[in-house]
Parts: C-alpha cells; sequence; structure tokens
C-alpha cells in the first residue's frame, strides 16, 4: 500500500499556522491510521493521535517510537526518542463543569501543552455548586486564555466570561440527556452568551486546544520580548468576584 493512496501529509502545517496536523483516528481502518502516524512521526519527529479507543493501542506496539497515550482524552503521541514538545511559555486554563466533561476537558488540554503551552486545569466546578468556581479563579490571573468545557445547559463558560480579563473559549460537551441533550443545549447556550467568548464545535478538543495555544503562544512572544506583559487591571473582575464570594 502506498502512502499517497491513502493521505498527503501535510509537514508543513506547524510552520505555516503553528498547530501541527492532528491525525483523527476515528473512521480510519487500522492499516491507514498506523501507516499515516508512522510516517508522520518519521518526518516530524512526533505525530498525534485523536480520538484513539484504548482497544486500538496495540496497533502501535511495533513502532520504533515512544508513546504517550491519555485515556481520558483518548490521545495518543508518538514521538522519536528525544523528541519534546516544544516550550513556548503561554498559559493556558482549562476549567470543565463536571466530571463527565473531563475527557474533552483533557483532550483540549493536552493538544494545548503538545503545542506549547503550560496548563493548568480545574475540573467538577460547575454552576450548580457556584462556589466552587471562586477559588479556581486565582489561576485566571496566570492564564493568557481559559477554556471552559462544559455539558448539559453549558452555563458555566458563560459565568466564567462574565468574571475574567482573559479570553475564553467555549467547549460544549455532549453530556446530558432528553431535550438539548448530547451537547445540543450547551452549544445553543454558548452561542447565545451575553458575556463575549468564542464557541467550538461539540467536543472539539483539539479545535479548543489548538485555538487556546495560538492565543497564549503569541501572549507569550510578545512577554518574552517586553518582559511580563500587562494584561491585566489593578482590581480585576477576578478579584471583586473573589472577594463578594460566601
Amino acid at each position: 500500500m502506498h502512502l499517497d493512496h491513502i493521505a498527503k501529509l501535510d509537514l508543513a502545517r506547524a510552520a505555516r499556522t503553528g498547530i501541527p496536523e492532528v491525525i483523527l483516528a476515528e473512521g480510519k481502518l487500522d492499516s491507514h491510521l498506523v501507516a499515516t502516524a508512522k510516517a508522520y512521526a518519521e518526518k516530524n519527529g512526533r505525530a498525534v493521535v485523536s480520538r484513539l479507543a484504548p482497544e486500538r493501542l496495540a496497533l502501535f506496539a511495533s513502532l520504533p517510537f515512544e508513546r504517550q497515550y491519555d485515556e481520558d482524552a483518548k490521545l495518543l503521541v508518538l514521538a522519536k526518542a528525544g523528541t519534546n514538545a516544544p516550550r513556548t511559555g503561554g498559559r493556558v486554563l482549562v476549567l470543565a463543569a463536571g466530571t463527565a466533561d473531563v475527557a474533552i476537558a483533557e483532550e483540549a488540554r493536552l493538544v494545548a501543552e503538545e503545542l506549547g503551552c503550560e496548563t493548568r486545569r480545574a475540573y467538577d466546578v460547575g454552576v450548580a455548586g457556584i462556589h466552587r468556581l471562586f477559588p479556581e479563579l486565582d489561576h485566571a490571573e496566570w492564564s493568557d486564555v481559559i477554556i471552559v468545557a462544559a455539558g448539559r445547559e453549558g452555563a458555566l463558560a458563560t459565568v466564567v466570561a462574565g468574571l475574567v480579563d482573559r479570553p475564553v473559549i467555549g467547549l460544549p460537551v455532549s453530556t446530558g440527556y432528553g431535550h438539548g441533550g448530547k451537547g445540543e443545549a450547551a452549544l445553543s447556550s454558548m452561542l447565545q452568551a451575553c458575556s463575549p467568548l468564542v464557541v467550538v464545535n461539540i467536543d472539539a478538543g483539539v479545535v479548543a486546544g489548538a485555538c487556546a495555544a495560538q492565543i497564549a503562544n503569541r501572549v507569550a512572544r510578545a512577554r518574552n520580548s517586553s518582559g511580563e506583559s500587562r494584561l491585566r487591571t489593578e482590581d480585576s473582575l477576578v478579584s471583586v468576584a473573589r472577594r463578594e464570594s460566601p
């Protein structure tokens, strides 16, 4: 099987856009998936495979690469020995409303790390117990951008965007059931948010992580060239919310 018959690798994508090609495992035949990932890792040093079910991990056992697999995120990184992800200085905070949203949140977080960012996370801080959120907003002042993963009604993204002075990326998750289930209500809620935020597709953790990294890496470049950037006011809304929380 010749690789060109099934895939055309975009090896220049990282240089062109700052985001390398991510290989989606879902829908690919085993042989096609392995051939594509192997070729990409050989030529680029590292390859990221998304939506890889745990039972398919064994397909990669014989390849001569280091394997980093996260079962929650279903994300695999193949790497040549000694080939590390870059470190840019970008800072991404990832919040998840409920424990059921963690898998997609982790997909976003790990993609941001693969693209060079340092990450912090706070999970199970949704609006059903809003008091759990406020202590975690200390990390907002550290971050350059915040990803908020939420299912059901997706309200956490709107709340966070109304409290912080950082870009917020809403990541609707396909948790929830009944009317508006499978992420539909969360997506609609985030799109209708009165607080300014941007929204990606349902369960689009890779996209959220990549977009967050693009923002954070640009901020990091500015910070590195001019010293610690002054991106917050002396008395931010985060501080106000923390003082006023019970």
